[in-house]
């Protein structure tokens, strides 16, 4: 059966987020705080060890208290919330309050930028007749980052998980993405960047492809792959 929709993960597959150490920067700014180079680089490395940025590094370590919160944290803005400000607070900043400042920067548009092949690759699939959706693991309503970048117009559907209570790789998520569409899921493609969450598509019959999650300048053009699924 031919490709009729394509379904796209979020974060590492069309968009990627800033650095730990861009994300720190635009916090203490916000904040008026000023550090040195020195204090910023070790304190955006235990953030990141910590695993404190959404859509980051994964924590090197997931503290026992925070365990089963990580495991539900997509499923809900509150868990997600929690689950992250958790980590953040491994971390001693120079004001308390600068974890919650970081966690609502890391949901500004700004925050996020579309890999260079993502606006192209939606705009071909438009142009083809193919329904685009997008399905992600996340906590928050990422729709004004795809409208400050430009995608949104060629998006048809969001399905997100904590606006479900449900997370990938759980069939029912995708199942509402393909409801979404007004699709049967052997007629839609799931591409992502994680083989566990994403290639949960696979057990509806969904196929699936993969990406890197890498840094924007290191992957400008792993998308345009998906377009020879469509032949």
């Amino acid at each position: 059966m031919a490709i009729k929709g394509v379904l796209f993960d979020f974060s590492g597959t069309l968009f990627r987020v800033e650095s730990t150490g861009s994300w720190l920067r635009a916090g203490l700014a916000a904040r008026g705080i000023r550090l040195t180079e020195g204090e910023v680089a070790r304190l955006a490395g235990q953030l990141e060890a910590a695993g404190a940025l959404p859509g980051g590094a994964s924590p090197r370590r997931v503290p026992p208290d925070l365990g089963e919160l990580w495991e539900r944290r997509d499923e809900s803005a509150a868990l997600h919330r929690a689950a992250y400000l958790g980590l953040s607070r491994q971390v001693p900043l120079p004001e308390p309050d600068l974890h919650e400042v970081l966690y609502e920067r890391h949901m500004a548009p700004e925050a996020w930028r579309p890999y260079p092949d993502a606006l192209e690759v939606l705009e071909r699939l438009r142009a083809a007749g193919v329904a685009t959706g997008v399905v992600s693991n996340i906590g928050w309503d990422l729709r004004p980052v795809f409208r400050a970048h430009g995608l949104d117009a060629h998006v048809d559907t969001y399905t997100l998980s904590f606006e479900h209570e449900v997370q990938k790789p759980d069939a029912r998520l995708f199942r509402a993405a393909c409801a979404g569409l007004g699709l049967a899921p052997a007629e839609l493609l799931m591409v992502g960047d994680d083989r566990r969450a994403d290639g949960g598509a696979a057990a509806l019959g969904c196929a699936v492809h993969f990406v890197d999650h890498l840094p924007v300048a290191e992957r400008p053009g792993a998308l345009r792959a998906v377009l020879a699924h469509l032949d």
